[in-house]
């Protein structure tokens, strides 16, 4: 054999160990990366909310919708673990439509698909109903705006709220009303719903506790437009005030309504009707309206949480949005203190919980409601919503002195 063939010889043979002893080592690496390492443990915990997405106030619905998305998507964002396993929250939002019926249907259909907690209703009229759903399936349900103390009087331990109570906000509205407008007649008037009908009861029993004439209930319903034959009817009795509990889709028509018959009377409402929307639905008559919240001003909210807000959505908050974002968080503070979604598990911590909150401090009493949950007071002028005071245990400050601030320097210059 010549050194040439040699040569080729001992190369292929080198070669061919190689090749044999590079096989199994790639096999092995590629059995590795297609078993791959094991995903981390994770738990999918769902979180309903609940609100009136078509209608008349789909508007405040999705404002309400919209506060609860953003703590979800938060709380994601934040990575939290819930039992040592990575908690993916699930949003599964409902439209109840404002309706009772419809409210108990949705509120079945989230106890079904096995929700952890719910933030909702929004209205009082679905959140009453609904509520004995949710306590006979142990489900804990927080809501951001409905304001009837029958909610939180029926004894259910699952069922909470982080706005002021009807009978806190009627007359704090009602006094403040009397104070301004110093009336001596008084027409009061209600959609008959829950809150309407519930909020309606407060301001006339404030009112004739402190000596004002009040006439004969009027009533429309949370569909009425036209109130012509009640404005009629009460132009001939010639009140000094007028009070509507109902919502801004019927308290914008009858206001406007009201200027047009002549009516000179001061008009007032509670936060159903206490929205941007009024100037819309009433026009040019919005100006000099009063109305009240069950809560701070959503421009009272937390600046970061207003500043996410607008980001995530393009508009600023409407209402109630900062309370459902912090009812939201509530529920998953809860289930981290417990470090459980099992509702029976974290319940007793949410019934304890001290938050701040993006609306202040909240912490409930042994009925399910707000500690120290205030009231504010507005006026409309220019086609804008002004606060002018906060009311807390039965105190009214003005609004400028109870923010503090730059606000503060600007009442005083007024005054000299």
């Amino acid at each position: 054999m010549n050194r040439l063939a040699l040569g080729l010889t001992v190369l292929a043979a080198s070669l061919a160990v190689i090749g044999c002893g590079d096989k199994p080592a790639d096999t092995k690496k590629t059995a590795e990366v297609k078993k791959g390492a094991p995903p981390p443990p994770s738990v999918e915990i769902k979180i309903g909310h609940v609100g009136p997405l078509t209608g008349g106030i789909a508007h405040l619905g999705k404002d309400n919708e919209n506060g609860a998305r953003m703590a979800i998507d938060e709380a994601n964002a934040a990575k939290i673990k819930i039992d040592g396993k990575d908690a993916k929250f699930v949003f599964v939002p409902e439209d109840d439509q404002a309706d009772p019926k419809v409210g108990t249907t949705v509120a079945q259909k989230l106890v079904d698909a096995k929700v952890a907690g719910v933030v909702g209703h929004l209205n009082s009229g679905t959140s009453i109903p609904a509520s004995d759903i949710y306590n006979k399936a142990g489900i804990p349900v927080i809501s951001g705006s409905a304001t009837n103390p029958k909610l939180t009087e029926q004894g259910f331990k699952v069922q909470f709220r982080v706005v002021a109570r009807d009978d806190q906000q009627g007359p704090a509205v009602a006094n403040y009303l009397a104070g301004v407008a110093k009336p001596k007649l008084v027409a009061v008037i209600d959609d008959a719903t829950a809150y309407g009908e519930g909020l309606a009861n407060e301001v006339e029993k404030s009112l004739k506790g402190a000596n004002i004439k009040v006439l004969p209930r009027e009533k429309g319903t949370d569909k009425t437009t036209d109130w012509k034959a009640v404005l009629t009817k009460l132009k001939g009795r010639n009140p000094d005030a007028v009070f509507y509990g109902g919502m801004d889709a019927t308290g914008g028509p009858m206001l406007k309504q009201a200027r047009e018959l002549g009516i000179k009377a001061v008009f007032s409402f509670g936060d159903g009707a206490c929205t941007d929307e009024m100037p819309k639905l009433a026009g040019a008559a919005a100006d000099g309206l009063l109305c009240s919240q069950a809560g701070l001003p959503p421009q009272a909210a937390d600046k970061k949480f207003l500043e996410a807000y607008k980001k995530a959505f393009k508009v600023d908050p409407i209402i109630y949005a900062p309370f459902t974002y912090d009812a939201a968080n509530l529920l998953i503070e809860a289930m981290k203190k417990a470090n459980s979604a099992d509702p029976a598990k974290y319940l007793p911590e949410l019934a304890k919980i001290d938050f701040k909150g993006a609306t202040g401090q909240i912490a409930f009493d042994g009925k399910g409601d707000r500690k120290g949950a205030e009231i504010t007071i507005f006026t409309m002028k220019a086609g804008k919503l002004e606060p002018t005071a906060i009311v807390k245990g039965g105190k009214s400050t003005p609004y400028a002195e109870f923010i503090g601030g730059a606000a503060a320097p600007a009442k005083d210059a007024a005054k000299k």
